[in-house]
């Protein structure tokens, strides 16, 4: 339905998550679920969110933050703002502050907690975690 012929798509090691990879960009795959759901809002009756990951790297600090510092210009434009938020699954090791201080410290952006322009959101799951680079609409809310 989104484009893609070959999905692969797999239950994960975490209770109530999948996983899909595609060879469509999970944004562009996100606004055509969009679209769908405006024609059929109850299309998906069991899929409380989709967050769509644009990078998968080992659940180190120092590899995360190389990530997002090599990559983060292809996300945010001059004038953006941001907020990270961090969700952590089986891995507590990560210190919170820590590890957003020393993400942001290296980020030339205005930090915006409650509207920022582009949201940093690090899913750890255990030795790995998803990095995605998140305009307003770039994520799917179902149900309550």
């Amino acid at each position: 339905m989104c484009g893609d012929n070959y999905p692969i798509i797999s239950k994960l090691s975490f209770s109530g998550l999948i996983g899909a990879l595609s060879n469509i960009e999970a944004k562009k795959i996100i606004h055509k679920i969009q679209q769908i759901l405006k024609k059929n809002p109850n299309f998906f009756q069991f899929i409380l969110k989709i967050i769509p990951i644009d990078y998968i790297c080992e659940t180190k600090i120092k590899v995360m933050s190389n990530l997002i510092h090599e990559n983060h210009k292809k996300f945010m434009n001059e004038g953006d703002s941001f907020k990270i938020v961090l969700k952590r699954r089986r891995h507590e090791g990560i210190e919170r502050d820590n590890l957003i201080d020393r993400i942001a410290s290296g980020l030339d952006y205005k930090v915006d907690l409650e509207n920022p322009d582009i949201v940093i959101r690090i899913e750890v799951l255990g030795n790995y975690c998803g990095i995605s680079f998140l305009a307003p609409n770039d994520t799917i809310r179902l149900g309550n």
